[in-house]
């Protein structure tokens, strides 16, 4: 997934097709199909195709970083349940209780700041 990532950050238009990609890496189709399938799933790149082309492009987005971040509340907040449930069934009396609930309290935290942190960073960008 890092690699194949990192291979579209370096073409010039962020643009490759899965066969230039398995060309650029070497490697065979299906690492190449694993990666994208990752990176579309984390929202990092897309899927478009060109008029008249019947391949497959695969592109990394604009402000991708921004989308990745802002898009991962759904993310954050089952960390943030899971970890609020391990407390309650461990016990905060307990120290791997209370490591559950320190886990909790970070992605509440997160939840919280990401949004204020995301609106500040994109303000500095239109700078």
């Amino acid at each position: 997934m890092a690699r194949v990532f990192a291979c579209l950050m370096a073409t010039e238009d962020g643009r490759l097709t899965a066969a230039e990609l398995s060309q650029a890496l070497h490697v065979g189709a299906p690492a190449i199909s694993g990666g994208i399938k990752a990176l579309l799933q984390a929202g990092l790149v897309t899927r478009e195709r060109v008029p008249g082309d019947r391949r497959d492009y695969y592109r990394v987005q604009e402000d991708t970083w921004f989308r990745a971040v802002t898009g991962n509340d759904a993310n954050l907040a089952r960390w943030q349940d899971a970890s609020a449930a391990g407390a309650r069934l461990l016990g905060t009396d307990t120290e791997a209780g209370r490591r559950f609930d320190e886990t909790r309290r970070f992605f509440e935290f997160l939840r919280v700041e990401l949004p204020r942190l995301m609106d500040r960073w994109h303000e500095s960008q239109q700078r």
